[in-house]
């Protein structure tokens, strides 16, 4: 019989209130770069793919940038991390290199995955970036059976699940909260709660609009923090992290959030009243908000904001020049990757290996 435990806690963050004094100037200014960098990247990735340099669907992290840059700066080298389709900002603020991505982007043999991912299916494991995943929700249970592997084999570490508001209502996430709270689980699932599950409003769609609540009936603690201030996603994820590594208790993270565009590259956002939108634009991204922080602090000042944006485009046009020069997969390699045991690869479907 399962161990009875209290009911589950629920906490909406307040904004941060930073003491810079006590933070690693250095290291703010690094969140400020990186923040700018995943914002650029995705910019010129979203020019790329209506110039059809990328292929498939390709989904954005604009706006979401201080969602990302907090979540990363609280993860530790040793925890995976499991995510959506809406990946590219992740995997760069992970540590690797704009240029593989952007590769990956272009259907390179250079990207992360070999040109065989593309934009929903990034993946370093060496990172411990376990993948991006194009089915909504798909990602959960595998998070939720890498946290269990953690357990049983007594490692150290934590999974991260990141996911979106619309993958809340699959039963899949159901099943995978009353396992990770029955195993007492080291996992956090970090939900991106832009507001819309493509085009429909999380309020028309879930009867619980607040979806940190949505593990009570697991006894999970839930959270609710503001996405665009990065302090706070960065301190709410640390405190989670810890609970979750030390004590075996999985979490809920409700990242309330803002995407700058519609669902993917090719939506025209019609959904969305266009003068929210703009609002939303102008009043709460994230990145002029934590400038005027860190310039008030006297941690940067306007001539580092220029070094940075003069960087980072030279940084994004070299991923792209990389990405460019890049070779595609050869057709002869059309099994490389595919087999944990690889076989010898031959002209059409003749391979005895393959008919066994």
């Amino acid at each position: 019989m399962a161990k009875a435990t209290k009911d589950a806690d629920l906490t909406v963050a307040e904004n941060s209130r930073p003491d810079f004094a006590q933070e690693d100037p250095d290291v703010l200014r690094h969140y400020y770069y990186q923040m700018v960098l995943l914002r650029r990247f995705e910019e010129r990735a979203g020019e790329m793919y209506t110039k059809a340099k990328i292929g498939g669907y390709c989904h954005l992290n604009l706006g979401e940038e201080a969602t990302i840059v907090g979540l990363m700066a609280a993860l530790q080298p040793q925890d995976y991390i499991y995510t959506n389709y809406r990946e590219h900002g992740y995997i760069i603020a992970r540590g690797i290199e704009p240029g593989p991505v952007m590769a990956e982007l272009f259907g390179r043999e250079t990207g992360v995955a070999g040109g065989r991912g593309g934009s929903m299916h990034l993946f370093d494991a060496k990172a411990k970036f376990m993948g991006g995943y194009a089915i909504v929700g798909g990602q959960i249970p595998l998070a939720v059976g890498a946290a269990y592997a953690l357990k049983y084999k007594g490692l150290p570490g934590v999974v991260l699940c990141q996911m979106g508001d619309g993958s809340t209502n699959i039963g899949a996430w159901y099943e995978s909260l009353n396992l990770a709270k029955l195993f007492q689980l080291p996992i956090i699932f970090f939900i991106v709660n832009n507001g819309y599950g493509m085009g429909t409003t999380v309020e028309m769609a879930s009867s619980e609009p607040d979806l940190y609540k949505k593990g009570c009936a697991f006894r999970i603690h839930g959270e609710q923090v503001d996405g665009t201030d990065v302090m706070a996603v960065r301190e709410a994820m640390r405190r989670l992290r810890e609970r979750a590594e030390k004590e075996h208790e999985p979490a809920i993270m409700d990242v309330v959030s803002f995407r700058f565009r519609g669902h993917s590259v090719i939506d025209s956002d019609h959904y969305r009243p266009q003068d929210d939108v703009r609002k939303q634009r102008s009043s709460n991204d994230p990145i002029p908000h934590f400038a005027e922080q860190l310039i008030n602090a006297n941690v940067i000042d306007e001539t580092f904001v220029k070094e940075i944006a003069t960087r980072v485009e030279h940084e994004v046009q070299e991923s792209i020049d990389f990405a460019d020069r890049s070779p595609t997969p050869k057709i002869e390699d059309i099994y490389k990757y595919m087999y944990a045991t690889p076989v010898p690869n031959t002209p059409g479907f003749d391979n005895p290996e393959m008919k066994r």
